[in-house]
């Protein structure tokens, strides 16, 4: 077995060690449930307090000067992703309404552009498709655009910007848009007219994601949050009044539900969806009455999820009702009765159903088996005296082929019902995102677009694969790992172990080409597809949250051994790397298996999360106790979570491995005081630790956002990684 060593990083000389920051310890005192905990940090959630902020700055000053021997190394990355990516390019065309619709970058600028183009009409009178040949020449011809918004000149010099609401009612004369320059997730809302470029209305401030139009374009619907962040009200506004005179449609009163707020595909309604983690309702309103009262679909009910569409005379429903991996149903517009319900696709234990799109000939459905996703296409027709009537047997069903079983396929944008033609987008861990166009009458496939990556890259200088360990209690763990063939000869390697595990969602393999810079270093980039998220269907998420939610930390590090034990890496070339629940999830591996890992990137990351969870007046608090459990009633759940806390459960014994921590001064997700808490404790408690604590002090969750930015801030975590295990090994 021969070991490959990295290449050594042209760098700066490496600083001589700085005692770290210390934050004050002011003891407050925690009880519930008789059980006292003394939190010497608890003083950080005073943002206004001056000693937070100098506390964080101080912070970011430590890391920029402790890793300063990195400088060159994370230019070098840098520049690798900026010369990988075609920094001038636009989005492939959509057609909607007669016109090409589409965004452009311009290298240089941070933000993309929106535009469109009227489009080209056949001698049928009906508007062509967009083609290869029609966005080469959109591409070539930039002075025909007509811009609806360039993201940069509203960011202005904002250090952070953020696109909510992009929205153009039904006669594609008016945009509604919203703009967040904080990242607190909190948008203002904006109505232009396009003839003109003109803002005729707005700002209507402090609105959340979601909108809608009426049919007639006088009213927009919104959404606005509660002091603890949680969606909670639909609004509706006449256009060119006064926000004063708006008025409330629609209030959750229950704190374990949030609403949204959308509309159908074919315009017929407004939608808002109502749910918790386990159960949802749907309201509509007539898109043509707005002023209507909102009515319900079915009515919500425990553990009872649906979503809806609207086709014809017959609502579309995606339902778990007697099926844990959902089934497809349709509903009589008029009745909205169960009794009269016609199954579309049946339940199926094991194939999770994740979505569906109606067509005015065909149902497409989105399905996942064994940590791998499927398209399929469901011809069918329309009973004109009933309810949407598929009568195609399931078996029947075209699915659409894909190139990488360790790959993700996605619906694409779709906005025509009356078509035979569906777009989807394909990637994988070595094929870069690529869109497709499938002709159901042709029965052909055209590749429309692929993400350019420039410079030698070639994808079959690339091997994936799919690998599975088991469990203590037998579970099959999925992980998905690429690397370079050439490395592959050389083992073990460097090896970048990514981790989630929260809210049934899916990490699915797909391309990235930042990635490539640590590829071509040697290192193996793999994904551990533990309990928790929804990669094996309803039941892997099940049993990956409340009191099953150790599972998806002992999966995590059922993974890592597994990698370790096969020689496709070691201990000292392992670096752990998750973000938010993902974070979480790093911090409970980091003290239950330290001694696996030579790094550990937590991304703002849910470490606090017995404290979090006891204080309802925070953001998102009261939604989150069907996820992980309420431990303020519950006496089990309390002792459960305080068991698995990472700021809870620090480990004096230990010295832990390097970890870099990320946070955001304005995160409205997970506090940027969970962080720094937990970053101040291990120093407390294991002085001998390398740990570095980074806050963006003008943005939020997602992190930088301009596209520039995001690069160098991914450059500065490869470059961690590349460093930790170069050190280490």
């Amino acid at each position: 077995m021969i070991s490959k060593p990295l290449p050594a990083p042209q760098d700066k000389t490496r600083p001589k060690p700085l005692p770290a920051p210390q934050a004050n310890r002011i003891d407050k005192t925690l009880e519930a449930h008789g059980d006292v905990r003394i939190d010497p940090y608890y003083w950080l959630r005073d943002r206004d307090n001056p000693q937070v902020i100098a506390l964080l700055s101080e912070e970011n000053d430590y890391y920029s000067g402790q890793t300063s021997h990195m400088a060159n190394l994370e230019d070098e990355i840098f520049h690798e992703i900026k010369s990988r990516v075609l920094e001038t390019d636009l989005s492939f065309p959509v057609l909607d309404h007669g016109y090409y619709y589409y965004t452009r970058t311009i290298e240089g600028l941070q933000y993309p552009i929106h535009c469109r183009r009227k489009a080209q009409l056949a001698s049928s009178g009906k508007p062509y498709r967009p083609t290869p040949e029609i966005n080469a020449t959109i591409e070539s011809t930039v002075p025909l655009d007509e811009m609806l918004l360039d993201e940069n000149i509203m960011a202005n010099d904002s250090e952070y910007f953020a696109l909510g609401a992009f929205d153009l009612d039904i006669n594609h004369k008016l945009l509604a848009y919203s703009t967040d320059l904080d990242g607190s997730e909190l948008y203002d809302l904006y109505v232009k007219d396009i003839a003109s470029s003109k803002i005729i209305d707005g700002p209507i401030e402090d609105t959340y994601y979601g909108l809608a139009w009426s049919n007639d374009s006088n009213y927009l619907f919104y959404v606005r949050t509660d002091s603890s962040m949680r969606p909670h009200q639909v609004w509706r506004h006449k256009l060119l009044t006064s926000c004063r005179e708006d008025r409330l449609v629609y209030e959750e009163t229950d704190v374990a539900f949030s609403l949204s707020i959308g509309t159908t595909k074919d315009n017929s309604y407004i939608l808002i969806d109502i749910e918790s983690k386990t159960s949802s309702e749907t309201l509509t309103i007539d898109a043509n009455f707005p002023l209507e009262e909102p009515q319900v679909i079915l009515p919500r009910s425990a553990n009872h999820e649906y979503s809806v569409e609207h086709h014809q005379k017959s609502f579309v429903v995606l339902t778990n009702l007697d099926a844990e991996d959902f089934k497809i149903i349709s509903l009589d517009e008029s009745t909205r009765s169960l009794s009269d319900a016609v199954e579309i696709i049946p339940h199926r234990l094991g194939t999770r159903i994740e979505g569906f799109e109606v067509f005015n000939d065909f149902v497409t459905v989105l399905e996942r088996k064994n940590a791998t996703t499927s398209l399929s296409i469901l011809p069918g027709r329309i009973d004109a005296d009933g309810p949407l009537d598929f009568k195609w047997i399931f078996e029947s069903i075209f699915e659409i082929p894909k190139l990488d079983e360790v790959s993700s396929i996605w619906e694409g944008d779709n906005p025509e019902m009356n078509t035979s033609v569906v777009r989807y987008g394909y990637s994988s861990l070595t094929t870069p995102s690529s869109l497709f166009e499938f002709d159901l009458e042709t029965s052909s496939t055209t590749l429309l677009k692929q993400q350019p990556v420039l410079g030698d890259f070639d994808q079959d200088n690339y091997e994936s694969s799919r690998l599975w360990a088991t469990a203590p209690d037998g579970a099959q763990i999925p992980i998905s790992l690429v690397r370079s063939k050439k490395s592959a000869q050389i083992t073990p390697q460097p090896c970048l172990l990514y981790g989630y595990g929260s809210y049934e969602i899916s990490i699915d393999p797909s391309f990235s080409i930042s990635r490539l810079s640590l590829l071509d270093r040697g290192f193996i980039f793999a994904i551990a597809h533990v309990r928790g998220g929804g990669e094996m269907g309803r039941r892997w998420y099940l049993d990956g949250k409340l009191d099953k939610k150790m599972h998806t930390f002992d999966d995590f590090i059922t993974c890592t051994k597994f990698l370790i034990d096969n020689d496709y890496t070691t201990p000292e070339q392992l670096v752990a790397r998750g973000g938010s629940a993902g974070g979480l999830l790093m911090g409970v591996v980091l003290n239950k298996a330290p001694e696996l890992y030579a790094g550990v990137i937590a991304e703002v990351p849910f470490v606090d999360c017995l404290t979090t969870i006891l204080d309802e007046t925070l953001p998102l608090t009261s939604s989150e106790w069907e996820e992980w459990g309420n431990p303020i009633t519950d006496l089990e759940c309390y002792h459960y979570m305080k068991s698995y806390s990472p700021y809870d459960n620090i480990r004096a014994d230990v010295t832990y491995p390097a970890i870099l921590v990320t946070a955001g001064l304005n995160d409205p997700r997970v506090a940027y005081w969970e962080p720094a808490k937990w970053v101040a404790k291990i120093r407390h408690c294991s002085p001998g630790t390398q740990v570095f604590l980074k806050t963006e002090m003008g943005a939020g969750h997602q992190g930088p956002s301009g596209r520039y930015d995001a690069w160098r801030d991914e450059a500065k975590i490869l470059a961690f990684a590349v460093d930790i295990v170069k050190t280490t090994g």
